[in-house]
């Protein structure tokens, strides 16, 4: 793969500053991710390389080392002899544990670069070193309900660490998506001969709600409507999922799965819940399970003024 300049990628000079590094990930993560970006291949490969290249950057040590070998780095790699500075490779930089892990979860998509010098070793460079490796790391699911993947939230797990269970707190960003990968560092399988232990990756996965269907970012629900309602017009009460009254106004003669947009009371964006998806509601016509003989009377009367026998 060829050599890749993370300062392009982030659109910062060699010479900048880690605050200006931060800053100009920030505002391209936000561009690219894939939340606002749904079925963008390309928008999804340019985030992979911007947190890519923010893996490299924003740590002094494994950007040093960038700096060094710069796009020599495949011809150092074939000479012999040692390597400057000697010592062992610096490990990569992780992110938080309520940090969303959807796209670190292994070497793919980075370069040789990035996971010769700063990844787990593997593959024939990484053959190359005798050292023992790291403990691996492993998955295990985590279900949550629609609420908790709305508002976010917070799991104690009783684990195991060397024969001694103990107990991690693990939090949940508001916005998680089916599928999305929580680590927590350290807390894989145990390494070996003092290298450090794997990571734990809690597979999310999101129970059906008896109300509200999520697509994406956005939130989807039906409402029954009185027939009343339907012909003249009215308001009616919509609860959204995180439990805001909205008053939905019904124009008069609303046909029965009519959608309404209301706008940003859907999922909040993981990493950025002051964005919001849309609500869509959709009305059905509520037919009344009994008749009284008055309103009887009005539907029969409704039923001669439409041309009926």
């Amino acid at each position: 793969m060829d050599f890749k300049d993370y300062y392009a990628v982030l659109g910062v000079p060699k010479t900048a500053s880690e605050a200006d590094i931060k800053k100009a990930y920030r505002k391209l993560a936000r561009q690219f991710h894939p939340d606002l970006n749904p079925g963008n291949k390309a928008a999804e490969t340019r985030f992979k390389d911007i947190n890519e290249a923010n893996e490299v950057l924003a740590d002094q040590t494994s950007r040093r080392k960038y700096d060094e070998l710069g796009a020599n780095w495949r011809q150092y790699e074939n000479a012999p002899g040692p390597r400057p500075g000697g010592g062992p490779r610096s490990q990569t930089r992780t992110m938080t544990p309520e940090a969303m892990q959807d796209l670190f979860g292994g070497d793919g998509g980075f370069s040789d670069f990035f996971t010769t010098f700063f990844g787990s070793g593997g593959g024939a460079h990484g053959a190359r070193h005798s050292r023992p490796p790291r403990g691996r790391d492993v998955e295990s699911p985590l279900t949550l309900s629609l609420d908790e993947a709305f508002s976010g939230t917070t799991r104690h797990l009783e684990l195991q660490r060397n024969g001694t269970p103990h107990r991690v707190e693990v939090r949940i960003p508001a916005g998680v998506r089916e599928g999305s990968r929580v680590k927590v560092r350290g807390e894989g399988e145990h390494g070996s001969k003092g290298q450090p232990d794997g990571d734990l990756y809690l597979v999310v996965r999101i129970a059906p709600h008896a109300r509200f269907e999520r697509r994406g970012q956005d939130l989807h629900t039906r409402v029954a409507i009185p027939i009343p309602t339907a012909v003249l017009g009215g308001d009616i009460a919509i609860t959204t999922l995180g439990g805001t009254s909205l008053r939905l106004r019904i124009p008069e003669l609303t046909p029965s799965g009519r959608v309404f947009r209301l706008k940003a009371h859907g999922m909040p964006a993981p990493r950025e819940p002051e964005t919001r998806g849309d609500l869509f509601v959709t009305v059905d016509l509520q037919i009344p399970a009994a008749l009284s003989p008055e309103a009887r009377e009005h539907y029969q009367a409704l039923e001669k003024l439409a041309g009926g026998s």
